[in-house]
């Protein structure tokens, strides 16, 4: 089982994934984000994303399978991912190898994810650089909103600005691993 938590740039993701790990102990975290800085540092990323790189999808999907096949656990994925294609990519890949995903995606309103944004601290004692990463999480907030309408249908919409234990309540109650369950490491 892969449980998917999507959404913004500051939605909340990894707070939620943080949140659900004393609830599901036996899960795997795999953050798609590093498998984009390792090709960043062998390949050019011509549009500066590593999502748009065929590679970067490939290698996503793969080893979510690998973890699912290799470790037989639930893995836990923090990751924006809203271009329908990429979804369609990665997901069909998923769901072709027979994994069961989750897939749920925080709304937060443009207000609170820019303040998160700028709450953050994203490239220490590098202002330039700092600037940079905020700016381009603000530039996407935009079409990770408008993307909400072309996910899946069986995307679960959370609202992102409810605090983190109440989210992961209720992805726990949709996964059938409420709080009762998350004692039993097979729950």
């Amino acid at each position: 089982m892969i449980v998917w938590v999507n959404g913004a740039f500051g939605s909340g993701k990894s707070t939620l994934v943080d949140e659900l790990r004393p609830h599901r102990p036996e899960a795997l975290v795999y953050d798609p984000e590093m498998v984009g800085y390792v090709l960043r540092e062998i390949v050019e990323v011509p549009t500066g994303d590593f999502q748009d790189l065929r590679l970067w999808r490939r290698q996503v999907a793969s080893l979510a399978v690998g973890l699912v096949e290799e470790y037989r656990r639930p893995v836990l994925i923090p990751m924006t991912l809203v271009d329908p294609g990429y979804v369609d990519e990665i997901f069909g890949t998923l769901k072709d190898a027979g994994i069961d995903v989750h897939h749920f995606f925080l709304k937060v309103s443009r207000e609170v994810l820019e303040r998160r944004i700028d709450g953050r601290v994203h490239a220490p004692g590098d202002p330039e650089r700092e600037a940079r990463v905020r700016r381009w999480c603000k530039e996407r907030i935009g079409p990770c909103m408008a993307a909400a309408d072309t996910l899946p249908a069986d995307t679960v919409f959370l609202d992102g600005e409810l605090p983190s234990r109440k989210l992961a309540d209720q992805v726990l109650a949709r996964i059938g691993a409420g709080p009762e369950r998350s004692q039993n490491p097979g729950g």
